[in-house]
């Protein structure tokens, strides 16, 4: 049995060749779709109030 198989009939390797493409296509689409979360969270964020929710912003403690 030789270790690599390269197969003389050429055709077999186009199911491997639509896979590849296949997994290709849904990967690309993948980090368009993680990218696009990350824009919408980042716009979230800079949109985000942070100073209404600040824990020292009405603090009367006088250091002594």
């Amino acid at each position: 049995m030789e270790f690599l198989y390269f197969p003389e009939d050429k055709s077999e390797y186009i199911p491997a060749f639509i896979m590849l493409v296949l997994i290709m296509i849904l990967a690309i689409g993948t980090m368009y779709l993680f990218y696009k979360k990350s824009k919408k969270d980042e716009k979230m964020i800079d949109d985000f109030d942070v100073d209404q929710y600040r824990i020292d912003k009405h603090d009367d403690r006088k250091d002594n």
